[in-house]
């Protein structure tokens, strides 16, 4: 992996490989449209994560320490959504109801042992939710993200910022996705959710915080 030379801050873009039978990931998808796009003076690395427990933080983590982003959004596939979904909370717990693409399916397991319980999005969300709507795109803050690799990349991100990773006032959060038209319903086009995740970074770059909504930890 090598450092991209960059002129302007990094915002971090990932999105996910297919799992659960399908042959494409939105998540993918839609970070691979985004890359290189410039926003609000930064500018988007798009970068694909493994929907694997364990190697998926690993590699994000790799990712982080690369290219020090100022702001990290990880995207995921979340069939049966009809918007896209920006999560508040993730939280310390690893409940797989299918196996990963590994084969792995830890129950009732910590994704940090000894971590708290739960991390917030330190992204505006609320504001990003309605840049997205904005923009002509269904989108909805989300309470809970689940507890498959999608939770323990969220929980795992923020722990890695709260512990110190990335440059100093980096910011990190996760937004679900649907399911694309050719995958099942409820759907969105890639098209609508390439330009709702575009209009939401907007947000996240020039909004420093929601103003109804802290970031941190709850034990």
């Amino acid at each position: 992996m090598h450092r991209v030379p960059l002129h302007r801050p990094a915002i971090l873009l990932t999105g996910f490989d297919p799992f659960g039978g399908d042959t494409e990931n939105p998540s993918w998808l839609i970070a691979q449209a985004l890359q290189g796009q410039h926003v609000a003076g930064h500018t988007v690395l798009a970068a694909q994560l493994p929907t694997v427990f364990g190697a998926s933080l690993q590699h994000l983590r790799a990712l982080v320490d690369l290219h020090q982003p100022a702001i990290t959004l990880c995207l995921g596939q979340a069939g049966g959504r009809g918007a896209l979904s920006l999560e508040r909370v993730g939280i310390n717990i690893n409940d797989a109801r299918i196996a990963d693409n590994q084969g792995a399916q830890p129950i009732d397991t910590p994704v940090v042992p000894g971590g708290p319980a739960a991390y917030f999005s330190s992204l505006p969300i609320k504001a990003m939710a309605r840049a997205a709507q904005r923009a002509g795109v269904p989108c909805e803050v989300s309470q809970t993200a689940g507890t498959f690799v999608c939770n323990h990349v969220l929980y795992g991100l923020m722990h890695l910022l709260a512990s110190g990773a990335g440059p100093a006032g980096a910011r990190g959060g996760f937004m679900h996705v649907p399911w694309m038209p050719e995958q099942g319903a409820p759907h969105l086009p890639l098209r609508d959710m390439v330009r709702g995740v575009h209009a939401a970074l907007w947000a996240a770059a020039l909004t420093p915080h929601d103003l109804v909504l802290g970031a941190g930890a709850t034990h």
